[in-house]
């Protein structure tokens, strides 16, 4: 046992005094790999399904998105949430509250799960409707998510407690159970569509087994004596201290999950708005499908480079080390950018390849190309506003989190989507998008730049 205890505080220890480049790439591989684990289920469905169902099979897909945004914000918010509490909480040397936290956060997965999924499989029907959805597109948005919804229970607990594992010091634990998911899902997919001919309810129970299946891994992580952060019958009732600690923080990437909810269902519905005919309609709701499957590959590649910094700022930053919290966001931040940039390019160059992975139709490939075109050309700023968001969470600064990640979609989306249309048409939607990026990337830079010289003038009057 005592073998045990100086493994996870050598690990701990390292955090504090081990160079920061060899660091973010300790933290942030196996965090990269776990974020496009998680990106892939979704774009590999997207694939199956655009490729081996039908082309507006993409379309009932796309219209799925802010449902599933809406339920997947509940993980976000305990996931971030407890994340970023329990990296500060063992920087601070107070592993008992992380130990809480840890519990706390099992409890209001659970609770939450409960109050979201029943009423939205209650009214399923209603709701697509009310989404666009007709009778070429509603049999495949209505079987996947009959499937997809109860199942979300595996996905929240693989997604918030991965996120533990990981700012806990296991991070290549973490990455291996993601892996496991992503295997399986990708045989279970060509499988259940291909060989049993199940269609896009195939493509959903394959999502659901591999999720189950990873979070049985996450789950078994924190039960055993091994983990540096473990469940505890003693911890286990909920506590309003624990629940608002994980909160405070969690509130701003779930503000913006459920603000990208209704952004999905706005850009639907004013696409279908300003095409010409309803079959127009499908293939513009597809193409932001397609687009939307290409941009969360680059984002989620990011937000694990930012992840990967999380539980060095947090532990750093409980210990005072301000260099190392700086040099850690320098180096995050640049790369995010450059990133980001690189998908810009790809899509301006090559948007036809990125379009005939998901669909064979060339109707739709032909309205996906131009609209990549126009949708990604602020992506380099998106990398920007992640990795400052990232930031303010894993130091609690989860007002100012929440500011950044609502200033793109309330400030500058929101508003553009209703006037850009008014004057370039369905091209204005694409065009909003961009615009948006830019404006809450510039934001991110102007708040980071103060906020390094609060902490100048701060800890050097505290002698750090």
């Amino acid at each position: 046992m005592s073998t045990q205890v100086e493994k996870n505080t050598e690990r701990i220890e390292r955090l504090a005094h081990e160079s920061i480049p060899r660091l973010l790439i300790h933290y942030g591989v196996p965090a990269i790999v776990g974020t496009m684990v998680n990106a892939l289920y979704s774009v590999v469905d997207r694939i199956f399904i655009g490729q081996g169902v039908s082309e507006f099979a993409i379309t009932g897909l796309a219209l799925t998105f802010p449902i599933l945004i809406f339920i997947q914000a509940f993980g976000m918010l305990i996931g971030v949430g407890a994340s970023s509490r329990v990296s500060i909480l063992l920087g601070e040397n107070k592993h008992d509250q992380a130990e809480r936290i840890l519990s706390n956060a099992l409890l209001l997965t659970l609770v939450t799960q409960v109050l979201t999924l029943v009423p939205v499989m209650i009214w399923l029907d209603d709701i697509l409707r009310a989404l666009g959805a007709n009778d070429r597109t509603l049999p495949f948005a209505y079987d996947y998510l009959k499937i997809m919804i109860p199942g979300n229970i595996f996905s929240t607990l693989c997604f918030s407690f991965n996120a533990i594992m990981r700012a806990s010091g296991y991070p290549y634990k973490a990455m291996i159970t993601m892996l496991i998911g992503a295997g399986l899902n990708t045989l279970l997919d060509a499988l259940f569509i291909y060989g049993f001919d199940w269609g896009i309810e195939g493509a959903a129970w394959a999502t659901v087994i591999a999720m189950a299946v990873s979070s049985a891994f996450v789950m078994q992580h924190f039960l055993s004596s091994k983990s540096e952060v473990q469940f505890r019958r003693r911890n286990m009732r909920l506590s309003s201290e624990q629940i608002l600690a994980i909160l405070s923080i969690g509130m701003s990437p779930f503000f913006l999950q459920l603000l990208s909810s209704g952004i999905a269902f706005l850009i639907n519905s004013t696409l279908a708005r300003y095409a010409e005919n309803s079959l127009m309609a499908d293939r513009a709701v597809g193409a932001y499908g397609i687009i939307n499957s290409a941009a969360l590959v680059g984002f989620m590649f990011m937000l694990g480079i930012a992840q990967g910094m999380q539980p060095i700022v947090g532990y750093n930053y409980g210990a005072r080390a301000m260099d190392r919290v700086r040099q850690a966001f320098k180096i995050c931040s640049s790369t995010n950018f450059g990133i980001g940039a690189f998908v810009t390019i790809v899509a301006v160059v090559a948007p036809g390849l990125i379009a005939s992975l998901f669909t064979s139709s060339p109707e739709m490939i032909e309205a996906s190309v131009h609209a990549l075109r126009l949708c990604l050309y602020g992506f380099a700023f998106v990398g920007f506003q992640v990795t400052a968001t990232q930031f303010f969470q894993s130091i609690g600064f989860g007002g100012k989190a929440l500011l950044l990640s609502l200033s793109r979609q309330i400030l500058f989306l929101l508003p553009a989507l209703f006037l850009f249309p008014l004057l370039w048409g369905s091209t204005g939607v694409w065009l909003a998008m961009p615009f948006s990026d830019i404006a809450a990337g510039v934001l991110g830079m102007i708040l980071m730049y103060y906020q390094f010289k609060i902490f100048d003038r701060k800890f050097s009057s505290e002698g750090l």
